[in-house]
């Protein structure tokens, strides 16, 4: 494994760290003999992983780490590097269930799996391959995240890291299933769309890599307490921003294209905020296009335009605004020292004022 940095800065070099365990990690299982096909499977996920990504995750777990009084990183990469691991497998499967066809501004798994098999002398029909390709591919992301976080911490020596790692499972879970449900439904205000951000992204994405750090680094329960009242709130903008950026995001910078959530019906925050406050014909607009397989950009403009004009857009921007300070007021009231501090101070502002 390489060797983590050793001084406070150290924390801005948790991305490349990681990526270098996870470099070892599917190299090694490239060269296993006797399973002819993972050289070719290993390939695709280091593909992916090289294809961007924040490192958002593994960075909260050292930053928790810290705040629980962990050293030296080295012990704690294989567990932020498993964080990413599990994430490729939400994201391929994410990406099936929302029918994307790109992801940082390259082919989706599933897609790219299809591409390679189409036209080749084969009577396999390809989408259906690629479909099926990418589902087991991430299924492997999440049995390999699981093996490498308990290569380097087996279970015995992390009985109150694991609660953490099975509650952060089953909620991302959850929280996917209720994102599902709430496309068959319009309208029905904001308590649905809210709870779908609190456990598919804030506690995923926020709370519990931080809490999982913590807890590994032997952090009690008032740092973990403190780890909820940060991530909660910031997870939540975080989500919000993404939500912006979906219908409002420049492609070339996203990676994304800016019809997707619109074309699948995301019934989002800022979405459920535009239905409680349109009139009749803005009504229409959105029941019309929102959730239309063929909307195409006049379309979505239209949209734009209700989300803007019922004041929408705007309040989603102040909830961001007004999360950010409850997570950086619970920040300034946390036991942690103030370089960890420092770093999620910083943290908050990049997670949330972004246009990517």
């Amino acid at each position: 494994m390489t060797a983590a940095p050793t001084c406070e800065s150290g924390l801005d070099g948790v991305p490349a760290a990681v990526d270098a365990v996870l470099e070892d990690f599917l190299g090694a299982k490239a060269r296993v003999t006797g399973l002819p096909c993972l050289p070719e499977v290993a390939r695709l996920l280091k593909d992916f992983l090289a294809g961007g990504g924040k490192r958002l995750r593994p960075l909260l777990c050292c930053c928790g780490w810290r705040a629980a009084g962990g050293e030296e990183l080295a012990p704690v990469l294989p567990a932020a590097a498993s964080l990413e691991l599990f994430h490729t497998f939400a994201l391929i499967h994410d990406d099936l269930m929302d029918r994307s066809d790109t992801r940082r501004g390259r082919p989706t798994v599933h897609r790219s799996l299809a591409a390679g098999l189409r036209g080749r002398a084969h009577r396999v029909d390809a989408e259906r391959f690629g479909t099926n390709g990418a589902v087991l591919l991430g299924d492997l992301a999440m049995v390999w995240s699981d093996e490498l976080l308990h290569t380097a911490w087996p279970e015995t020596a992390t009985p109150a890291a694991r609660p953490v790692l099975e509650r952060m499972r089953s909620e991302v879970m959850y929280g996917q299933y209720l994102d599902l449900l709430a496309g068959t439904r319009f309208g029905g205000g904001l308590d649905g769309p809210l709870t779908v951000i609190r456990y598919k992204t804030a506690k995923y994405t926020v709370e519990r890599p931080l809490q999982l750090g913590a807890a590994l680094a032997g952090g009690g329960r008032a740092v973990l307490d403190a780890c909820s009242a940060y991530g909660i709130p910031l997870g939540e903008a975080f989500q919000l921003r993404d939500d912006l950026l979906g219908v409002f995001g420049d492609p070339a910078v996203t990676g994304k294209p800016c019809l997707d959530d619109l074309r699948e019906g995301k019934y989002t925050v800022l979405l459920a905020l535009a239905v409680e406050r349109a009139d009749r014909r803005q009504q229409r607009v959105l029941r019309d296009l929102v959730g239309d397989p063929g909307l195409d950009e006049r379309g979505a403009g239209a949209v734009r335009a209700v989300l803007t004009a019922t004041g929408a857009a705007d309040r989603v921007e102040g909830m961001i605004t007004a999360r950010r300070r409850q997570a950086l007021l619970a920040l300034e009231h946390s036991p942690f020292p103030s370089a960890v501090r420092g770093t999620l101070r910083r943290l908050a502002t990049t997670a949330t004022v972004r246009n990517a």
